[in-house]
């Protein structure tokens, strides 16, 4: 626990140094650079009120701008939200939207471990979390992030069996979540959550595995029939050894089975015999 502390707090180091030596450049823009930006600088002036619609922007709540002065960051990053000022013909600005974005991963074929071809899908939510790393260090996060996540859920599938895929997709999502968070890092871009969405099976090995599942619950009712069987049994044994202690309830159990047959509405009378009398008869 602690090394995966100390993880974090290198990495969020590197991406703040990262993000300063971005947004606090050492090199300045330059004497012919000044003279640029002067001239911008006066030709705003002398066509003002009409310029100033040039020159003010805004951005919304969600956004965030990143200014570009002759190609250059302009020192303290990302500007907004509200209103910003720019200078026409030197300054150029990228809006970048903060809110949480989601997209499904194409379906993927994946072999898994046990050598078996399965399709496998999921959804990614991401954000940005720094617009400076976002436009300065990779041309289109959205795509990357994208291609990365195609490219994470079959490497994290193929180190999986088959039964690992279909019981544990709360681990991989896990799994795939950091590895995710960790690549896109110096993107500034923050994974929030990956999800499984489905796995699609072989129909030769979906008719394989509800054969066996069907073989595994007759063997089970089997199992319960033979039990339940057996347990009837022994109460049958039970009952016979109580009534050949007590003739008296033979004749209870009787009465009984012809109270039983009255209450059908029927005319059928049972006339139990003991067998000791038959006997007499079988052996003449």
């Amino acid at each position: 626990m602690r090394n995966d502390n100390e993880d974090v707090a290198m990495k969020e180091s590197r991406r703040r140094e990262r993000q300063a030596a971005l947004e606090n450049p050492e090199t300045d823009i330059g004497l012919c650079g000044w003279v640029l930006v002067g001239a911008s600088l006066l030709l705003m002036l002398l066509t003002l009120p009409l310029s100033i619609w040039m020159c003010i922007k805004i951005v919304k709540e969600y956004e965030r701008a990143i200014i570009f002065r002759l190609g250059r960051i302009l020192r303290g990053g990302a500007k907004g939200p509200g209103l910003f000022f720019i200078l026409p013909c030197t300054d150029s600005f990228i809006n970048v939207d903060m809110r949480t974005i989601s997209f499904d991963i194409p379906p993927q074929e994946v072999l898994t471990k046990d050598s078996v071809t399965v399709s496998v899908d999921g959804v990614v939510y991401y954000r940005v979390q720094n617009a400076t790393l976002a436009v300065a260090n990779i041309t289109n996060a959205d795509a990357a992030t994208r291609l990365l996540a195609q490219t994470t859920l079959r490497n994290v599938l193929g180190t999986k069996n088959l039964a690992e895929i279909l019981s544990d997709r709360e681990e991989i999502a896990h799994s795939m979540q950091s590895t995710l968070d960790d690549a896109t890092d110096d993107w500034g871009i923050k994974v929030e959550r990956v999800e499984i969405k489905d796995v699609k099976l072989p129909l030769q090995l979906q008719r394989a595995m509800a054969a066996e599942a069907e073989a595994s619950r007759e063997a089970r009712a089997k199992v319960i029939a033979a039990e339940g069987e057996m347990n009837a049994s022994r109460a049958l044994k039970e009952a016979s050894l109580v009534i050949a202690e007590s003739p008296s309830a033979l004749q209870l159990r009787y009465l009984q089975t012809l109270n039983t047959i009255a209450a059908e509405k029927n005319s059928t009378i049972i006339f139990p015999l003991p067998l000791e009398m038959m006997q007499s008869f079988i052996k003449h």
